[in-house]
This record gives structure tokens, sequence and C-alpha cells, in this order.
């Protein structure tokens, strides 16, 4: 893919970074854990979770910040927390 600028004008090189990651079937102890609430949760393991795998403890104090963010007591209802969160991934490029 040639380079180019994204919806927000960045240049858009067209490669992803690799980053290692533990699969929904390789999870054992804790991460496993993390997996099933997601999926639980979700109905399954999404990327942005399985980038955080190779650190457990990371991703369960990701996913709390991010559960105490949208459920915290306040005047925006948790739809109206996720539409801000989608319009903001859309402006930043992020596809979550």
């Amino acid at each position: 893919m040639p380079a180019g600028p994204g919806r927000s004008g960045r240049a858009n090189i067209g490669v992803m970074p690799w980053i290692r990651t533990v699969g929904v079937e390789a999870a054992t102890g804790r991460l496993a854990g993390s997996y099933r609430a997601a999926v639980e949760r979700a109905g399954r393991v999404f990327g942005i979770v399985r980038t955080m795998s190779v650190q457990p403890a990371v991703l369960d104090a990701s996913i709390g910040l991010y559960a105490a963010i949208m459920k915290a007591p306040g005047d925006l209802s948790l739809v109206q927390r996720e539409m801000l969160a989608t319009v903001v991934s859309r402006a930043n490029d992020c596809h979550y």
C-alpha cells in the first residue's frame, strides 16, 4: 500500500507493527481467566485485549480502568460514553 495521508491527514504507510501475543487456546492461569471474562463481556477476545496478553496484570488494570471510566456516576450514559469513545477512535484513525 503506498504512503499517503489518512483521514486525519497523518501519513498512512500501510504497515502494521508486529506485537507478540498469546492466543486464546494457549492462555493459562490469570490470562485464561481474563480471556474468559472478555468472551463473557464482548462475545470474543478482541485484538486490543490480545496486545496486552504477555502482561496479564496490565491487561486486567486496563480493563479495570475502562470499566471505571465507562460505569462511573455522571451526566453521560454508558451509550453516550461509548459513542464518544467511537468518535475519538475514528478521529485518531483507530478502528477500535
